[in-house]
This record gives structure tokens, C-alpha cells and sequence, in this order.
């Protein structure tokens, strides 16, 4: 007797989640409920009698059992969009996958991506945002953007950007009775906080003593809490390169002098061997360029990569 396969949209709704780590983000990005990712998940568990996610700390995670096979179901997934691509007549060489972080992707990428676009029409650009590790070769991506320390193994690496993080805010709390005119004044506003940002390192730096950092909303990604201070719900403490276009055009400000450096760095990462392909180098160089007009192009040559048998990010 064959093998029964799993429900394909249990599958899609298990890449999705996996993918995102959130069933919310699954549900918009394949068009249904919440409650219908959840349900698609349940069934998938059943059908392998295993769990498939745990929650931490209000996040969702991948169980042990499941992290292994996300990737391959993933994998299965690119080599079926392959597959229909090849049959369809469509030349793969034009076809550019770029891995890159939700915020990165929100607050910088798309909206300059429309530049490269049409510079160069014969690529079609392809991005998977997400903020989780991705193996490069297995899961079918030609180029990625990460925030770390660097020094990613068997990887071509250029360094992208450089940053540092300060307080951002809406201009309108620059006025009134409680007008943000000095560190202290931070204790009348809520404190907005993202996933990678720590308000009491930016208070101790300022002298501020007596603020509960804790008691703000916390958010999934940074570019939700940068919308927040957008609309002025409070003040966001915020990395520079996902605020320099709301800073330019006036949307936010900074209230005050004080900026800390960023201990990481944006990378450009790709598998040495594919570093000289065309499509991939035409997309790092406008990657570069982009960086130097936002004025946070650092200046190092590109890192030659050590040994490992996968090159994971």
C-alpha cells in the first residue's frame, strides 16, 4: 500500500507558520483566518502524531522534531515553484531570491526596491521575508541580508551598513505640558519597545535613573513600533538605518543628542560560488550604492568565507 501524503494546505499553512513563526503572518500571507492556520497545523500534527510548534515567551517556536523537516517541506515547495517556472517557459536566470528581515524589509528594502526594478527589468525579484535561520542552498536562495556579528562560515559576506539607535518620536511630542525637551522627560511617555532594543542601556547612558522600561507595549517587529511612534502612541528607541526615510521626511524625530553604536551590522550574504552571478552581483552593487546615499556605508573589503558543509543564516 503507498504511503498516504500529508494535506497539501496543511503543508502551506505549516511552511508558512514555520516560516514567519507567527500563525497571524501565515494567515495574511495565504489569505485566510488565523483560526484556518491553526486548524490546518492541528490536522498536520495528527496525521504525523507529533506537535509541530511550542510558544515562548509569546512567540512561537518550531519543536525540535519539526525545524528539520520545515526546511525540507520548504525545499519541496521552491523545487515545485521551479518546476511550474521551467513549464511555463520562464528562464530561471532571471529569477533573484532574496532573503531579508521583516523590519529591514519594510523599512528599507521595498520601498527602494521599485529603483532597481526598473534599472534592471529582466530580473524578477523574488523576497522571503523572514526573520528565521535559512539554509541558502536547500531552501533556494540566492542572496540574503542579515543583522549580525558576521564572520558567517563558508559565506561571502560584504558589509552593508553601520548603525546606531536613539529615541525616535512623532514631532507633535516635542510640544505641549509635557514636551520632550530632556532624557528625564522620557518618564510622562510610554516607552515603545521592539524585539532587539534595550531602553535601560539608552537610559543609563543618559543618566536617567527610575523608569520602568517594562511597562510600554511590546512588539513583534521594530518596524511595528516605529509605526507606533509614527502616530504618536509614544516614543521608540530605534536602530538609524529603520528610521532614516521618516526622519528625512519629517515623520519622526529625534528629541534628543544622545546615540549609542550598534554592536552588529547589516551583511550582504551569498555562497561564494555563486557570488559572480550576474543577477547577484548587479543586485550587491545597488544594494551598496543604496547604503551610501543613506549615508551608513561602512568602509571594509568583502570577507573571505572559512569551511562549513552548509551555509545557514
Amino acid at each position: 500500500m503507498p504511503t498516504l501524503l500529508p494535506n497539501l494546505n496543511a503543508l502551506r499553512a505549516f511552511e508558512a507558520a514555520g516560516r514567519h513563526l507567527s500563525f497571524t503572518k501565515a494567515a495574511a500571507e495565504l489569505n485566510v483566518t488565523q483560526a484556518a492556520i491553526s486548524q490546518r497545523v492541528r490536522l498536520l500534527e495528527d496525521q504525523l502524531g507529533l506537535r509541530l510548534f511550542r510558544r515562548m515567551n509569546r512567540q512561537l517556536a518550531l519543536t525540535e522534531a519539526a525545524t528539520r523537516y520545515h526546511g525540507e517541506i520548504r525545499a519541496l515547495f521552491h523545487g515545485l515553484a521551479g518546476a511550474t517556472e521551467r513549464l511555463k517557459g520562464r528562464d530561471p536566470a532571471r529569477l533573484l531570491t532574496v532573503s531579508v528581515p521583516p523590519s529591514f524589509a519594510a523599512q528599507f528594502l521595498v520601498p527602494r526596491l521599485g529603483r532597481f526594478l526598473a534599472r534592471h527589468p529582466e530580473i524578477e525579484v523574488r523576497l522571503d521575508v523572514t526573520a528565521r535561520e535559512v539554509d541558502l542552498l536547500r531552501d533556494g536562495i540566492d542572496l540574503a541580508v542579515r543583522h549580525g556579528p558576521g564572520a558567517w562560515p563558508e559565506l561571502a559576506e560584504t558589509r552593508l551598513m553601520v548603525e546606531d539607535w536613539s529615541p525616535v518620536c512623532s514631532p507633535k511630542l516635542l510640544q505641549g505640558p509635557r514636551a520632550l525637551r530632556k532624557p528625564a522627560d522620557l518618564r510622562h511617555h510610554v516607552l515603545l519597545r521592539g524585539p532587539t532594543v534595550d531602553w535601560q542601556i539608552w537610559l543609563s547612558a543618559a543618566g536617567v535613573t527610575g523608569i520602568d522600561t517594562a511597562a510600554g507595549p511590546l512588539y513583534d517587529e521594530s518596524w511595528m513600533a516605529i509605526k507606533a511612534s509614527i502616530e504618536g502612541h509614544g516614543v521608540a528607541l530605534a536602530r538609524s538605518t529603520l528610521v532614516a526615510d521618516e526622519l528625512a521626511a519629517g515623520h519622526l524625530v529625534r528629541p534628543f543628542k544622545l546615540r549609542l553604536p550598534v554592536a552588529y551590522a547589516y551583511y550582504i550574504l551569498c555562497p561564494p560560488q555563486s557570488a559572480g552571478e550576474p543577477k547577484i552581483k548587479l543586485f550587491r552593487e545597488w544594494l551598496i550604492a543604496e547604503a551610501a546615499i543613506a549615508g551608513r556605508r561602512p568602509k571594509d573589503p568583502p570577507r573571505v568565507p572559512r569551511k562549513r558543509r552548509r551555509p545557514v543564516v
